[in-house]
């Protein structure tokens, strides 16, 4: 088996489908999501069981306190589409200095979430304090006097075939083959400081690099070309400014969630996940998760899971890489739920001991006081029994959209 450093995390097909009581989505907890979503993560109906029907039932609780149970979109800067499993959100264009800063070329970019509390609720970005101690793996902006930023470095090229090859199942982790569809330079990193701006962080991922808007216009109704954006995109149209992109399923505290998945500091996990690599976010502690001055939270996921496309017990690397469908991971805080969010996540990765197997406990995770709990007890170990902890690898995968 390939060491820690190389594993992956997220996951990277969303394919959600939901039916006419969509409507009710908005104002109801999740109803009768169908597809692989319903498969996966969407909760039932509260009419399950009930002697009225869905429409009897009032507004979930989340719609009068977000902090309550409920569906509740967390990134609200741009529109999520249940249906599709994507969201769309502003598509910003900037410029990078290139050949030491003797010139400047195009980038696009989004913006998700910033240690700024005025300007993520001006914006609808996540809020995150613990970006403000990820400055030893940003990059440095500057603020120009027509409101677009200058990148003083970091490049991303998006030419590479994005491909995964799995291994034999059941044991199709760790994949025979791999590349990223993107990759970063040196100097790059999706957490950027635009320090004459009151050096506040953002969350800045590169969708598209050195290509002119005409170009990418040919993409507003889809069908775009990887090879020159990210491969995440869906659509992208910069003559409306928005972009369109791909989100993955998982679970936060026992609640389903949609997170978008952009970059990771290793290059199997952003092949995995059809993200960029961006090997400056490697300069980032990892290990530390809620002690003064860490920039990270926990994410949570499995080598060897159930398996199964039809298994309601399904998750991990290998069910991920047998079925395609999301390993469905488990985040650690993210807003409304606790205070400790961070859109960098430190992959921590657990492996069910074959006793576990034999007995019967291997099951699907949903929150990660319960996983602590199975390692406390050696259910659950590291990496071929090594003990359980971070990786080494950092992941960017900005809250999106909770449904409970």
């Amino acid at each position: 088996m390939k060491s820690a450093k190389d594993i992956f995390f997220c996951s990277s097909k969303v394919k959600l489908s939901v039916t006419t009581v969509l409507a009710f989505v908005i104002l109801f907890v999740p109803t009768t999501i169908s597809s692989a979503l319903a498969l996966d993560v969407a909760p039932a109906p509260p009419s399950i069981g009930a002697a009225v029907p869905l429409t009897y039932f009032g507004p979930s609780p989340s719609m009068v306190q977000p902090e309550l149970i409920g569906p509740y979109q967390l990134l609200k800067a741009g529109k999520v589409d249940l249906n599709a499993g994507t969201i769309t959100l502003p598509l910003y264009e900037g410029h990078v200095k290139i050949n030491g800063g003797k010139t400047t070329k195009n980038v696009w970019y989004i913006l998700t979430d910033t240690d700024d509390k005025g300007n993520a609720d001006q914006l609808g970005l996540n809020y995150s304090p613990k970006l403000t101690y990820s400055s030893v793996g940003a990059r440095n902006a500057t603020l120009l006097k027509n409101t677009t930023w200058l990148f003083d470095a970091g490049t991303v090229d998006f030419k590479p075939l994005h491909s995964v090859t799995p291994n034999a199942p059941p044991n199709a982790f760790p994949p025979k083959a791999f590349q990223a569809g993107s990759i970063g330079d040196e100097d790059y990193s999706p957490v950027v400081r635009i320090w004459n701006a009151g050096d506040h962080i953002y969350n800045a991922p590169i969708v598209a690099f050195d290509v002119a808007a005409t170009t990418l216009n040919a993409f507003c109704n889809g069908n775009p070309d990887h090879s020159i954006v990210h491969d995440k995109v869906v659509k992208i149209c910069p003559q409306q400014d928005t972009v369109t992109l791909k989100l993955t399923q998982g679970f936060s505290f026992g609640r389903p969630v949609l997170y978008l998945s952009t970059d990771s500091s290793s290059p199997l996990a952003a092949a995995l996940e059809e993200a960029t690599y961006a090997p400056k976010l490697g300069s980032i502690t990892t290990g530390h998760d809620d002690s003064a001055s860490s920039a990270i939270e926990r994410i949570f996921a499995f080598v060897n899971g159930p398996t199964g496309k039809d298994n309601p017990q399904r998750q991990g690397f290998n069910s991920a890489l047998i079925d395609g469908l999301s390993p469905l991971n488990i985040l650690g805080g993210i807003p409304t739920v606790a205070t400790d969010y961070s859109p960098l996540w430190d992959l921590n990765i657990g492996q069910w001991t074959q006793k576990a197997i034999d007995n019967g406990y291997r099951s699907r995770m949903l929150d990660e006081f319960t996983i602590l709990g199975f390692v406390e007890k050696g259910w659950l170990t590291g990496l071929g029994g090594s003990p359980f902890g971070t990786v080494g690898i950092i992941v960017n995968c900005p809250i999106v959209y909770r449904f409970l």
